[in-house]
């Protein structure tokens, strides 16, 4: 990563003459993941930020996505330190050990579907609800939430994986429901998702198919981190892959 971030985000050249430099402040939630830890690395070894905060269920302050309290203090714990001018939600879920992406509509399982929605949909929608309020008014904000191209509704062509697939969509949904509002009180703010390509983590491991371009988590962060620097305000509400290209709804 460039210096692009900080140049982009609320640097010195920015202040008025005469005003104070305020504490610049980036956040991770997931930072426990494969992704979400090179984030917090690559940003942290940057050094375009005095805070870096990461959150995960063991961090200090810890957070559950199905803990709505635990998002709210994380929030406002970040935002005692200073701004907030980045913040990445690299959670997600895909599988675990009594949950498979489905093949069929036979193998829908109501619980499996809630539970997918909880933490892909519902958990990520009450971080923005927390988070979005404390994004400065004015100058260059970010939010971004890691979604995937298999939420995407217009390029969906292979079917399966339904739960996965339809909440991911309903994330998209919300993110570009929430930038709509964001616009009217920080008009120079984004709220945006990002897919970051097939990344060699545990969640994407036993699905990369043999031919398929796989980044590192370290790839992964410099590139979300490269798109992130480039985007302005126009492009609130979008949904861009790892190379800053649009992805369909």
């Amino acid at each position: 990563m460039t210096g692009e971030l900080a140049a982009s985000i609320g640097t010195a050249s920015s202040i008025v003459p005469g005003s104070f430099v305020k504490v610049r402040v980036a956040v991770i939630f997931g930072a426990e993941g494969g992704i979400g830890g090179a984030l917090v690395e690559t940003l942290r070894s940057a050094g375009t930020f005095e805070h870096v905060v990461g959150f995960s269920r063991r961090s200090s302050p810890p957070i559950d996505l199905l803990d709505e309290a635990s998002l709210e203090r994380a929030a406002m714990f970040a935002a005692e330190k200073g701004e907030l001018r980045l913040v990445i939600d690299a959670t997600g879920f895909l599988q675990d050990e009594r949950q498979r992406p489905e093949k069929s509509l036979r193998q829908l399982d109501a619980g499996n579907l809630a539970r997918s929605f909880a933490l892909n949909a519902i958990g990520p929608a009450l971080i923005m609800k927390h988070v979005l309020p404390l994004l400065p008014r004015a100058g260059k904000a970010v939010f971004a939430t890691l979604s995937a191209r298999v939420g995407s509704i217009g390029d969906n062509r292979l079917g399966g994986w339904y739960a996965y697939r339809a909440s991911k969509a309903a994330l998209n949904q919300l993110v570009r429901t929430a930038a709509v509002e964001l616009a009217r009180r920080s008009p120079e703010a984004l709220c945006i998702a990002l897919h970051p390509g097939t990344v060699a983590t545990a969640l994407s491991a036993p699905f990369a198919a043999a031919g398929l371009k796989v980044h590192t988590p370290a790839e992964a962060s410099s590139h979300l981190l490269a798109v992130i620097d480039t985007l302005t305000f126009e492009a609130n509400g979008g949904f861009f892959d790892w190379r800053g290209q649009p992805v369909p709804w």
